[in-house]
């Protein structure tokens, strides 16, 4: 008998030690709401006085509802209104449609065409507002451009007229006409020539082929036969060598800079007497002046690499 009263006085104090089950908590949740009213705040629509609407409904008037608005939905103006680029997507398909279309047309010859100024890839962008676009897209409309502009003028559409004159510049560069210099009493034309840090000034006059350097003559003043072909190399792309005399001033730099420097100078004055000599000229890269400023030098000397280094053409 103690035994027994022992064991059941054990159970006894450890259930009174242990949590509550399930069934006990949810008898003592039901008595506490019998036992005093809930003031807890309900979102059920019994408690609701009025309904509860977002926005509100739509009055569609007697003139408006019409059946066929339920059905219809807005079309965009343009096909490319949902891509990235819209305007640009616009303007080469409608180059693209003018192509197809005149395509068949007769062309001039290459170089014979009409000289255009496009719009510069900065105008264009800013023409377009805050749309991004990359250069290489925008080449892909001047491309167009150049074939439509090789039409034949007598044949030329007049809408293609329009589309080309939405993508000129406002003012031709090409319009500008460099005042020609004059040829002196003397009869000297005078050409100036840069390359690198070296100058030269020349002096061409009709004569017998002599070539005065400094007051020196060409093979006194250039040792190598390389700096002398290229100090002439004007009048002997043009086979003028013995009808022009020369008088050369060249400082700075060193004897290739200013042989080369002679050769763009020559090649000025020779245009003064004879400009019809200019495709000759330039086809010989004598009137294209060679841009570098610093030799290219090896990595760990002075100015190694530092600025960039272009072909002569």
């Amino acid at each position: 008998m103690g035994v027994e009263l022992r064991y059941g006085l054990r159970r006894a104090l450890h259930s009174l030690r242990a949590p509550p089950t399930w069934q006990q908590r949810s008898c003592v949740a039901s008595s506490h709401r019998t036992s005093r009213p809930s003031k807890a705040f309900s979102t059920s629509t019994s408690h609701r006085q009025e309904p509860f609407t977002a926005a509100p409904e739509i009055n569609l008037s007697a003139e408006n509802n019409i059946p066929i608005l339920k059905r219809i939905r807005v079309v965009p103006a343009s096909p490319s209104y949902f891509s990235g680029k819209p305007a640009f997507t616009d303007d080469l398909l409608a180059l693209q449609a003018l192509l197809r279309k005149y395509q068949t047309l007769p062309v001039v010859e290459t170089g014979h065409a009409p000289r255009i100024a496009w719009r510069t890839f900065e105008s264009y962008k800013s023409f377009l507002g805050s749309e991004p676009i990359k250069a290489s897209k925008y080449q892909r409309l001047v491309a167009i451009l150049h074939r439509l502009n090789h039409i034949h003028p007598s044949l030329m559409p007049q809408e293609v007229k329009d589309a080309m004159e939405r993508y000129k510049r406002e003012i031709n560069p090409f319009a500008n006409v460099a005042k020609p210099k004059p040829v002196d009493e003397w009869g000297r034309a005078m050409g100036l020539g840069r390359r690198k840090t070296s100058t030269a000034r020349a002096w061409l006059v009709e004569g017998e082929g002599e070539v005065l350097v400094n007051g020196g003559s060409l093979a006194q003043y250039f040792g190598r036969l390389h700096d002398r072909e290229s100090a002439v190399w004007a009048l002997k792309a043009t086979q003028r060598l013995d009808k022009y005399n020369v008088f050369a001033l060249v400082r700075g730099g060193g004897v290739t800079g200013q042989a080369e420097a002679l050769t763009l100078a020559v090649a000025k004055a020779l245009l003064i007497h004879e400009p019809g000599l200019k495709p000759a000229l330039r086809r010989a890269g004598c009137i294209t002046r060679d841009p570098r400023k610093v030799e290219r030098k090896k990595p760990g000397h002075l100015k190694a690499r530092k600025m960039p280094t272009w072909v002569k053409r």
